[in-house]
């Protein structure tokens, strides 16, 4: 598997040279690209200026390479373009496809940032006419630092807050981290580490929690000790280790590249696109089935050999939970998350548990509900033809529920969602010959 790519955004008054020693201390574990994000580090704002247009910038940028496994790492202002970039992500956009995680650190959120009005004035005020003073950049590190930065790393900040262009500067003061877009961003199922310096004040541990992790659905929270705002600059091997640790598991669950490359093409509908990238996502674990967890894994693992038992018994939960089915059931049984609560605890209550048998045992006992050769102990649970039904049932589900994954896909082959990018125009199969493939086709 080649290294995953891993896009670095700075905050405000900094530049991409902010994740120098991050990058260093990452090495090559991942593919680092840091940004410029216009008016910073010297590059001109020109008419890149409000939010839209930020994330509009940024999704090209992402688009233009379109890594087949690539995260976000997105730095107070940087943090609020990360996010809405997700929530494109999210929706289809075209090129943006191999998304496997977020990370926020101090991050501006969707929402307006909570920042006082007089400090905010007093930044605006730095860039008149003649611009900002040595005096103001070093006020303004020192403000966001927990101990003075020295040396070369205190004079590369100070030089960035400089050379920033006075339209950005501005324009996210007044509109940028003023703006709502928490409706835009809504619930994102991509996983995201957010990060908090212990120190910091209007964006650290409390703020982060109430106003970025909620939209969020799988939300890992974590404080940076030694650090307040400027966290990539203030603890950057911290964050480096920090960042190592957590991509590994998320890159570990990404598509195959080709499958990504071609959920990428102007092919698949951004519907189409949205919908699988959805049906990818981990859902979470429903309180109601929790308990069952062990149980439903080794049943997985039994009925779909070879699959991902804890990540299919997952979506089978999930599936119950939302009352999601195929639109039929046996008529002698109750509804489907009621019969599979009764199932499933008949199974756990039997000798050792149906988890903690071994194979063979699981198969002998789970043949024996098919051949009704078993009854609960108990009146109330299922009788064994109701069982028999449940588990005939249950056998569906988890099949279907597999097949409709996009690994599943990826693993067999299969493209055939690729062929409505255009509507009435797209350009489907040039060759339905048996034996013959479009070049655009997944191997088989």
């Amino acid at each position: 598997m080649s290294r995953p790519v891993v896009f670095f955004l700075h905050s405000l008054g900094a530049s991409r040279r902010e994740w120098d020693q991050v990058q260093g201390a990452l090495g090559d574990r991942v593919e680092c690209i840091a940004l410029d994000i216009p008016g910073f580090g010297g590059t001109p704002a020109g008419t890149v200026l409000s939010i839209d247009v930020l994330v509009d910038w940024f999704e090209a940028e992402v688009a233009e390479r379109a890594p087949a496994c690539w995260f976000v790492v997105g730095h107070s202002m940087g943090g609020k373009i990360a996010t809405l970039t997700a929530a494109r992500s999210r929706d289809g956009a075209q090129g943006l496809a191999g998304l496997a995680g977020v990370v926020l650190v101090a991050a501006s959120p969707p929402c307006p940032e909570p920042m006082d009005e007089d400090r905010r004035a007093a930044m605006l005020g730095w860039f008149g006419p003649e611009g900002p003073s040595r005096q103001n950049a070093e006020t303004f590190i020192d403000a966001n630092t927990h101990q003075p930065l020295t040396g070369p790393l205190r004079e590369a900040a100070v030089a960035d807050v400089l050379r920033a262009d006075p339209a950005a500067w501005c324009a996210w003061l007044h509109e940028g981290s003023r703006q709502h877009r928490q409706e835009q961003a809504g619930k994102l199922v991509v996983p995201a580490l957010i990060l908090a310096g212990a120190e910091d004040g209007d964006l650290g541990e409390d703020a982060q929690r109430a106003l970025n992790a909620p939209h969020y659905v799988h939300a890992e929270v974590d404080t940076v000790p030694g650090a307040a705002h400027l966290i990539p600059l203030e603890q950057p091997q911290w964050l480096a280790q920090r960042i190592a640790q957590w991509v590994e598991p998320q890159r570990a669950r990404a598509l195959p590249a080709a499958f990504v490359d071609l959920l990428n093409a102007e092919r698949v509908a951004p519907r189409m696109r949205a919908r699988l990238l959805a049906r990818h996502a981990t859902p979470p674990m429903p309180a109601a089935l929790a308990p069952h967890r062990a149980t439903l894994v080794a049943l997985a693992a039994c009925v779909v050999p070879g699959a991902d038992a804890h990540d299919l018994a997952l979506r089978v939960a999930d599936a119950l939970a939302d009352g999601a089915g195929d639109g039929w059931r046996f008529a002698d049984l109750p509804a489907d998350a009621d019969a599979w609560t009764l199932a499933l605890r008949q199974l756990e209550a039997e000798g050792v548990g149906f988890a903690a048998m071994d194979a063979t045992q699981q198969r002998s006992r789970l043949s024996a509900i098919v051949e009704q050769r078993t009854a609960p102990e108990s009146s109330h649970g299922l009788d064994a033809q109701q069982w028999a039904r449940w588990f005939e049932d249950a056998r569906a589900l988890f099949a279907r529920t597999w097949m409709s994954l996009p690994s599943t896909w990826a693993a067999i082959g299969y493209d055939g969602f690729a062929v409505g990018g255009r509507g009435a125009h797209s350009p489907g199969y040039q060759h339905t010959e048996a034996g013959s493939v479009d070049a655009w086709q997944l191997p088989c």
